[in-house]
């Protein structure tokens, strides 16, 4: 067994182990700090590190030292053929170094009847080879498990990843660019559409119009939906912002995933948005209206979609909750249109005033996607409550209603919670039926109490 040598360095990065690192690093440098908690997967372009490496960096910068195994999946650009393929190689080499694979992960995959060592499918192919340097440079020597993925479907493709999906040791890499060869203005329309399926972990729509990668992509996006990982974006551009030519364009972006309970935005992230939230009830109070928001303004994790709640309080009492349960919309604007509604739309309170503002907490909580919770009875939809974590949306009967996990804070049992939270749905506390649908999720919670968020 040989080691697969690189295909693409000299070309679409430097074959100079020198340059190659001195590149690397300069991405990596550039790219904008993130003090998020190391991600289960990322989602990597894997185009020349002219055009890409800043986007692929803006993820990469993630990465911590500590993975052991990278299960890393990409298309087949230049050889078609079903399944997907490992290499006949013991390693995989970069001017960086070699980095090995994972012969018993390999060896074991080599028994699914769909996978196969397939040489032709790397003799050429540049989307593994090209996030490597980047996994050398944060994560140093580990283990690689290398797909090219062929014509395979998207269910059977994603059995596959589940087989591979490990615990803390193991980086999932999904490599693929965006559109190809569109103008600047379709490839933005059709890319942000993109973005928005991926940050909903939704790839049922997605095609080869819209990534190369599409299949590794949408099969990982099936896993994430049944892990309940949440979806960050880091950046999303196209080549014209490098050559400034806009008539033909290839699509870029990138993403973390983390599991729901690990996911959270920077502090820095954190205090703009609250910053911005107070600043918009301010110009509600002072001119009857919010101010228009430019979304281009906010960091890419703050573009991305996600569902908020914002809670205002003053003097420990409430003063307006509003918030979104589904993914529609990018961050910022929820954030901001519901922290209009909390204050002035919430119909159990008269609108907020100017002179209330500044003595009024802001809190926001960001949402993980709800998962329907499985029970036989009321009293097993009870003993699978976790008291403190899991926020509840109760339905039945044509009424919903939902709690936040700080509501925990008041309502400390499983029985009070769920009582309280039937009554808010317009029920009463000892309601059960045959219809009653509950769904759990969790939440990224973080306020502007602290002086130095104000």
């Amino acid at each position: 067994m040989t080691v697969q040598p690189p295909v693409v360095a000299g070309s679409f990065y430097p074959a100079d182990p020198g340059t190659l690192g001195s590149t690397v690093k300069g991405l990596l440098s550039s790219a904008p700090a993130l003090d998020v908690p190391p991600p289960k997967a990322v989602v990597l372009p894997h185009a020349g590190y002219r055009f890409s490496g800043p986007v692929a960096a803006s993820a990469a910068i993630t990465l911590q030292p500590g993975i052991q195994r990278v299960v890393i999946l990409g298309p087949s650009h230049r050889f078609a053929f079903k399944g997907v393929a490992l290499p006949d190689a013991k390693a995989m080499a970069t001017p960086l170094g070699e980095l090995p694979l994972d012969r018993a992960e390999c060896d074991a995959l080599l028994a699914e009847p769909d996978v196969a060592v397939v040489p032709r499918a790397f003799a050429e192919e540049h989307s593994i080879e090209i996030e490597l340097p980047f996994l050398i440079a944060r994560l140093g020597e580990v283990a690689l498990v290398p797909l090219v993925v062929g014509e395979i479907s998207i269910d059977r493709l994603a059995a596959l990843i589940r087989k591979l999906w490990g615990g803390e040791e193991t980086l999932i890499v999904i490599s693929t660019d965006l559109t190809h060869f569109l103008t600047a203005e379709q490839a933005a329309k059709i890319d942000l559409a993109t973005a928005h399926n991926v940050e909903k972990t939704d790839g049922s729509r997605l095609s080869g119009r819209d990534a190369c990668g599409h299949r590794p992509l949408s099969a990982f996006l099936k896993m994430a939906a049944e892990k309940g990982l949440r979806m960050t974006r880091t950046a999303l551009t196209h080549s014209g912002a490098v050559t400034g030519d806009n008539t033909r364009v290839v699509g870029y972006g990138a993403w973390l995933a983390h599991e729901a309970e690990e996911a959270r935005l920077s502090p820095t992230h954190r205090s703009a948005v609250l910053r911005v939230a107070r600043q918009t009830l301010l110009s509600r109070a002072r001119k009857g209206r919010p101010p228009e928001i430019n979304l281009g303004s906010f960091p890419a994790p703050l573009q991305g979609i996600a569902p908020a709640f914002v809670t205002l309080t003053r003097k420990g009492r409430l003063r307006g909750c509003i918030g979104s349960l589904q993914p529609h919309q990018p961050l910022a604007r929820d954030v901001l249109h519901n922290a209009v509604k909390a204050g002035f739309k919430d119909p159990r309170f008269t609108p907020i005033t100017e002179a209330e503002i500044e003595a009024t907490d802001l809190e926001v909580a960001i949402l993980s996607a709800p998962a329907p919770m499985l029970f036989s009875s009321q009293a097993d939809l009870r003993a699978q409550i976790r008291p403190g974590r899991d926020g509840l949306i109760f339905e039945s009967k044509g009424r919903r209603g939902t709690f936040l996990p700080k509501v925990w804070d008041h309502l400390a049992t499983p029985d009070a919670f769920l009582d309280g939270l039937k009554v808010k749905a317009g029920l009463p506390k000892d309601h059960w039926a045959e219809d009653v649908q509950v769904w759990r999720y969790v939440t990224e919670t973080f306020s502007d109490r602290s002086a130095e968020m104000r």
